[in-house]
């Protein structure tokens, strides 16, 4: 079995997304779940300034609560902390379980939106 090498991956991530958007035009894409650098990366060279990047955030203690538990080999791989170190999100939501605070930051990030329709 031949395992690509993570540049390959990354072209091939990227060949695939390229794919998706290819003759579509929409005002404004919301893409959840982007876990990898180099999906961020492809977004900004692609589509430039317009691009906002969102991570949700919680403490451990309060996904813990929700019945998370950590999964040696799952929650340490890539594909689910491969985005930790990025530090340059445009927006940062906390959701530590205050629901009303979820809502207001929520809030300023659907007022963001609309106002870019």
């Amino acid at each position: 079995m031949s395992v690509p090498s993570s540049g390959s991956r990354a072209h091939s991530r990227s060949s695939m997304l390229r794919k998706i958007v290819e003759g579509v035009s929409q005002p404004i894409w919301l893409v959840s779940d982007t876990r990898r650098l180099s999906d961020i990366q492809w977004f900004q060279e692609t589509y430039g300034a317009v691009t906002q990047t969102v991570r949700v955030v919680a403490t451990e203690q309060s996904r813990q609560q929700r019945g998370w538990v950590f999964i040696p080999g799952v929650d340490d791989a890539e594909s689910e902390c491969g985005l930790d170190d990025f530090g340059a999100f445009d927006w940062v939501i906390e959701n530590h379980g205050d629901e009303q605070h979820l809502e207001e930051q929520l809030g300023h990030l659907i007022e963001f939106v609309h106002s870019r329709l």
